[in-house]
């Protein structure tokens, strides 16, 4: 117990002696010693490798995990897998969990109605997509986010500690620099030749012993000033090996964001995928679902009242509704040849103005490049894709893909 007290009031004593000294160079009345530039370079490349480090990590995970306050319940049980050095357990994504909504309702609304029957299909790519998202999500956790988190909470941990206690081995290396400057003074003016006619021999005598004493207490602080210095110089040389490992980690960081985007690359080339699959099922389905009613417009009586198609920017994968395979005035086409669009004239009625969505490039001299927000006028032709229609704009003339267009009344 008195070992204990002793050191506590030593500790104590070396804590309040460095904050005399930081708080004496923080006003300017005591010299700091300064670390060298290359120390100083590589300090100040750390902590800005640290703080990026932090962001870059903070947003991957809000990116990753956008609601983090819903999955308040799922981090806790992940630090206690991680804790227990157990497999953390894959959870249902939202993309699956809608996916099994939509199957559900379409056991309720019936498999065989044009709604449950699009509900099974759009269901099963839902959970598709669910599924190619957790496997981006893991893959990431991984690559990614693991190493970033491992520096952050080891590496820098260890910088950090080696750090402190560089700035206590250089506050107590002042702290005698500053008593051996002070007893040097001391003992110069006790050294000093005393005034033997104003001075009585016992003051002399008595100034004698003071100069000794000083002697002793510089040789004492001196002593003690190239043993900080020896501690000051070992703690510099391991804190400079420790900050010169960031290259190092820059290295495996980078490596570990090459790993990030070719996931993140993967996830979207199925996504994509899955997309494009869905669409075409769905334009097959809409082909025999839906009447094909664009022709409507031919009577001019029913063209006021009819309601415009929807548009690819509201529902994506649905083609609108094209003009009916009837008989329209002005077609100059063969039978039984393929279809020439030069030689397709517009009808005298059923053709309508469109709004173009997106750019488009054609790619043969049958289309009809379109540019973001023109309007054209299209018209349906019989025997063609119902994916496609006939456009126009001033002497040009082409096919142009429905998904592009919006038409208007």
């Amino acid at each position: 117990m008195d070992f204990n007290l002793k050191k506590l009031t030593s500790d104590a004593g070396v804590f309040f002696t460095r904050a005399v000294q930081f708080t004496e160079e923080k006003l300017g009345s005591a010299e700091k010693t300064e670390l060298d530039a290359h120390l100083e370079n590589l300090i100040a490349r750390a902590d800005c490798t640290k703080n990026w480090t932090e962001k870059i990590f903070r947003q991957t995970e809000v990116l990753l995990q956008p609601n983090p306050i819903d999955h308040t319940g799922a981090r806790i049980e992940e630090f206690f897998y991680e804790k227990l050095d157990k497999k953390i357990p894959s959870r249902t994504t939202n993309g699956e969990l809608l996916g099994q909504y939509m199957l559900d309702a379409a056991k309720d609304f019936g498999p065989g109605t044009p709604y449950g029957s699009t509900l099974i299909t759009v269901g099963e790519y839902q959970s598709r997509l669910g599924g190619a998202e957790r496997e981006f999500l893991q893959t990431s956790a991984i690559n990614f986010l693991t190493p970033l988190r491992n520096f952050l909470e080891g590496d820098w941990r260890t910088i950090s500690k080696e750090r402190r206690l560089l700035e206590n081995r250089r506050l107590d290396l002042d702290i005698c620099k500053a008593r051996v400057k002070k007893a040097k003074q001391a003992e110069a003016k006790a050294a000093a030749e005393p005034d033997f006619q104003e001075t009585r021999p016992r003051n002399y005598v008595l100034s004698a012993s003071a100069s000794a004493l000083w002697s002793e207490e510089v040789d004492k602080a001196e002593q003690e000033l190239r043993v900080a210095q020896t501690e000051f110089d070992r703690q510099a040389e391991v804190t400079r090996l420790l900050l010169e490992g960031i290259s190092s980690t820059h290295v495996n960081h980078l490596r570990c964001l090459h790993e990030f985007v070719e996931a993140q690359a993967t996830y979207y080339a199925q996504c994509h995928q899955y997309m494009q699959e869905l669409q075409k099922e769905l334009s097959s389905a809409n082909s025999d679902t839906y009447p094909n009613s664009f022709a409507s417009n031919a009577n001019p009586s029913t063209s006021a009242t009819s309601p415009s198609p929807v548009s690819s920017a509201t529902l994506p994968g649905v083609s609108p509704p094209c003009l009916a395979s009837t008989s329209t005035p002005g077609i100059a086409r063969e039978p039984s040849g393929p279809l020439k669009i030069q030689d397709v004239q517009q009808p005298s009625t059923g053709h309508r103005k469109a709004k173009v969505l997106y750019d488009y490039d054609a790619h043969d001299t049958s289309e009809l490049s379109l540019l973001a927000d023109e309007l054209i006028t299209v018209y349906t032709v019989p025997g063609m894709d119902p994916d496609w229609l006939v456009g126009e704009r001033g002497n040009q003339k082409g096919k142009v893909p429905v998904t592009y267009l919006e038409l208007l009344s």
